[in-house]
C-alpha cells in the first residue's frame, strides 16, 4: 500500500521545509531557473562611472561565468538573461530589427549568445509589447514577427516580454502577448515565453484571463507587483499568494508558471532569515527561481542556500502541482502545503515575526 514519505530538509528556515490546463509547447516543464540583471543593476548605462556594475556585455559575461563555474548551473539555474536598457536608443522604422548598444555590447548579441552558449548557459533577452521598453528603448508592439525572427537568429532562449507603453485599454495585452507567443513559436527555435500581461491587470487573480495567457503561449507570467529589494515587498508578494491560493494553484502546471518575481537571496536588502523565507516558499508556490543578484559578491551561506538541492527538487518537482496556503493559524503563523511526485508531500510553516 503506497504510503506518504516525510522528508526533512536540513535548513533553518523561517519558513520550514518538509518533504514529502494543458500548455501550448513543450517547454518549461518545470519552473524556469536563472539569474537576471533587474533587481540589482536596474537600467545604469553608465560604464564610465560604474564599470562593474553598468548594463554592458562585460556584466553578463562574469555572470554567466559565475553560473558556470560556481555551481549554479549544475544546481539548475541555466539562464542569463538581459533586462532592459539593451538596446541602442533610437526609434523604429518598418523593418528595422532591434539592435545593442554598440559602446557598451561592443561584441553584439551572437557573440555574448556563443559566449554563454560555449559555457553551457541559455542566453535570455527582454523586451516590451507597447511602443517602448519601461525604460524609454524601443518596444516590440507591431514588430513582434521582425523581433521574434532576430531573436531566434541571435540564439535567444529565453525572452521576458514587459507591458509598459501599450495603450491602457486592456485588449491591447490580449492582441499583443498572442503575436508575439505566435511569433515565437513560428522562428524555428525554441524560445520560453515569459510574459508580463497579468501584472498589468490589477490586484485580483480571480480576474485574470489565465487560459488566454496559455494559449497566447506564456511559459510563465507575473503575477502582480515588481518585487523590490526589502522584507515589505517580499512579506506583500507572499501575502498576496496566500490570499489567492485558490485560483493561482488551479493556474499553474507544466509549461505555464505563475511568476512571484526574482530570487532577493543574496542581497544585503533582506536578512538571512528572510531569504531562506522566500527560497520556501517560491518552492512550495512552483515559482520561477530567477536570482536577482549579484554572483560576483555572494556570501558563502546565500550560495549554499540558493543551490540547496532538496528545496530546489521541490521547486522543480516532476508533479507540477503548485502548493499553495492551507491554513491562517492564530498569528503570526501560516501553513503553505504542496502535493509531490510519488506521493510526498511538503509544508512549509511560516512565522511572519523575525523574533519567533
Amino acid at each position: 500500500m503506497p504510503t506518504t514519505r516525510t522528508r526533512y530538509l536540513p535548513l533553518t528556515l523561517g519558513a520550514i521545509l518538509l518533504g514529502g490546463v494543458s500548455a501550448k509547447n513543450s517547454l518549461a516543464k518545470t519552473p524556469p531557473m536563472g539569474w537576471m540583471s533587474w533587481e540589482i543593476f536596474r537600467c545604469d548605462v553608465d560604464c564610465a562611472a560604474d564599470p562593474d556594475s553598468c548594463i554592458d556585455e562585460n556584466l553578463y559575461r562574469a555572470m554567466g561565468e559565475a553560473l558556470a563555474h560556481d555551481g549554479y548551473l549544475s544546481a539548475g539555474y541555466g539562464t542569463i538573461s538581459i533586462d532592459d536598457c539593451w538596446e541602442a536608443q533610437a526609434p523604429r522604422s518598418a523593418g528595422q530589427p532591434l539592435s545593442m548598444n554598440a559602446t557598451r555590447f561592443p561584441s553584439g548579441p551572437k557573440n555574448l549568445s556563443a559566449h554563454l552558449h560555449g559555457l553551457g548557459v541559455n542566453f535570455g533577452i527582454y523586451s516590451d509589447e507597447g511602443t517602448a521598453t519601461c525604460g524609454g528603448y524601443p518596444g516590440s508592439e507591431g514588430y513582434e514577427e521582425l523581433d521574434a525572427t532576430t531573436f531566434a537568429d541571435w540564439g535567444v532562449d529565453y525572452l521576458k516580454l514587459d507591458g509598459c507603453n501599450i495603450d491602457p485599454d486592456a485588449s491591447a495585452y490580449a492582441t499583443g502577448y498572442p503575436k508575439m507567443g505566435a511569433a515565437l513559436e513560428a522562428s524555428g527555435r525554441d524560445i520560453v515565453f515569459s510574459c508580463s500581461w497579468a501584472a498589468y491587470l490589477g490586484d485580483n487573480e480571480t480576474a485574470k484571463p489565465f487560459d488566454d495567457f496559455v494559449d497566447a503561449g506564456c511559459n510563465s507570467w507575473r503575477n502582480w507587483a515588481d518585487i523590490q529589494c526589502n522584507w515589505d515587498s517580499l512579506k506583500g508578494i507572499i501575502d498576496h499568494w496566500g490570499n489567492y491560493s485558490d485560483v493561482l494553484q488551479s493556474a499553474a502546471g507544466p509549461g505555464h508558471w505563475n511568476d512571484a518575481d526574482m530570487l532577493l537571496v543574496g542581497n544585503d536588502c533582506v536578512t538571512d532569515l528572510e531569504a531562506e523565507t522566500q527560497m520556501a516558499i517560491w518552492s512550495i508556490v512552483a515559482a520561477p527561481l530567477i536570482m536577482g543578484n549579484d554572483l560576483r559578491t555572494i556570501s558563502l551561506e546565500m550560495k549554499d542556500l540558493l543551490q540547496n538541492r532538496e528545496v530546489i527538487a521541490i521547486d522543480q518537482d516532476a508533479l507540477g502541482k503548485a502548493g499553495r496556503r492551507v491554513g491562517v493559524e492564530p498569528a503570526p503563523v501560516d501553513v503553505w502545503f504542496r502535493e509531490l511526485d510519488g506521493g510526498d508531500v511538503a509544508v512549509a510553516v511560516y512565522f511572519e515575526k523575525a523574533d519567533l
